[in-house]
């Protein structure tokens, strides 16, 4: 096995796409030391699956709904900066939610959809980014749900409603305690997720990319499992019948799709939003550099934490 000399920090690897991306990146680059960061409790059986393929894993345990326990990812920047992981080479946001309303309030109170889905990301990213070592690759799991219409969704997916800081808030959306609530705040989510894709690219020094990556419909993946409604249904019991067409993809070859996004196979300049296997544009709605600006500066803004267990 070749000494890995090169970090890669990944959310969303201990299950569904994610976590056959990361197999396959094991696999294909024995050289990269995978960092998976996650509860504890999602990770411990996928770890020593993991490394079964490399020894070059390794685990944070954070939960991406409290700022302070994202906030504990400073670690790894001690790690990188003593040399005990190699150089930071990529980083990948696949973790998600998707639930059933739009009530759920996180630890720091902000709406638990967005605050996994959107704020996690800028703040991983802000503390991370610096670290990054040209030629460098981040890659952000959006979903093409966010075009909000019949032609990418079925008609099962709401259009998103954009306006911030009110969707960081529980309760934002009419009638938020029901399952249509609870897919618009996904899907909104989701724009959102390409914002920050825009707005880093603008960001970034040169040779560190960013890229916004869509699996499309993907069955298999669990991420149902929390929307209520038909939804669960729909992906258990009929989309499964498209499963042998191109509309519908299963884990595995989804997440080859997604390692080719990480490691560069699928090329594509900063701040593209790549399909399955190609660049292409987004949303209209999606290019919007003032919600992108203003995305930023509201992030930017809200109070720094501490990592969990230290003080002032």
């Amino acid at each position: 096995m070749p000494t890995a000399n090169r970090s890669l920090i990944m959310t969303g690897a201990t299950r569904g796409i994610g976590w056959e991306a990361a197999r396959d990146v094991l696999r294909r680059r024995p050289d990269t030391h995978l960092v998976v960061l996650g509860r504890a409790s999602s990770a411990s059986g996928i770890l020593t699956e993991l490394r079964e393929i490399s020894p070059h894993v390794s685990h944070v345990d954070i939960d991406l709904a409290s700022k302070a326990s994202v906030a504990a990812g400073a670690r790894l920047e001690d790690l990188l900066d003593s040399g005990a992981l190699p150089p930071l080479w990529g980083l990948v946001f696949n973790a998600g939610v998707h639930l059933s309303n739009a009530l759920e309030a996180t630890v720091d109170g902000y709406e638990r959809t967005f605050a996994v889905n959107v704020m996690s990301t800028h703040q991983l990213l802000r503390q991370l980014h610096p670290h990054l070592r040209p030629p460098a690759r981040i890659v952000v799991t959006v979903s093409d749900a966010h075009f909000g219409d019949l032609r990418h969704t079925g008609g099962t997916m709401p259009s998103p409603r954009w306006a911030i800081p009110d969707i960081s808030r529980p309760g934002a959306y009419n009638r938020s305690g029901n399952v249509r609530a609870g897919r618009r705040a996904y899907v909104t989510s989701k724009l959102g997720g390409i914002y920050l894709v825009h707005e880093w690219s603008r960001r970034l020094p040169q040779g560190v990319d960013i890229l916004a990556y869509n699996p499309s419909l993907v069955i298999g993946t669990g991420l149902a499992r929390e929307t209520g409604g038909a939804f669960p249904f729909l992906m258990r019991r009929i989309v499964p019948v498209l499963a042998a067409t191109p509309l519908v993809d299963t884990p595995a070859p989804a997440g080859r799709k997604l390692a080719d996004t990480i490691l560069g196979a699928t090329a594509a300049p900063t701040g593209a939003y790549i399909h399955r296997t190609k660049a292409m544009p987004s949303s209209t709605e999606s290019y919007n550099p003032d919600r992108e600006h203003a995305l930023w500066n509201w992030l930017e803004q809200l109070p720094r934490e501490q990592p969990l267990g230290t003080t002032d």
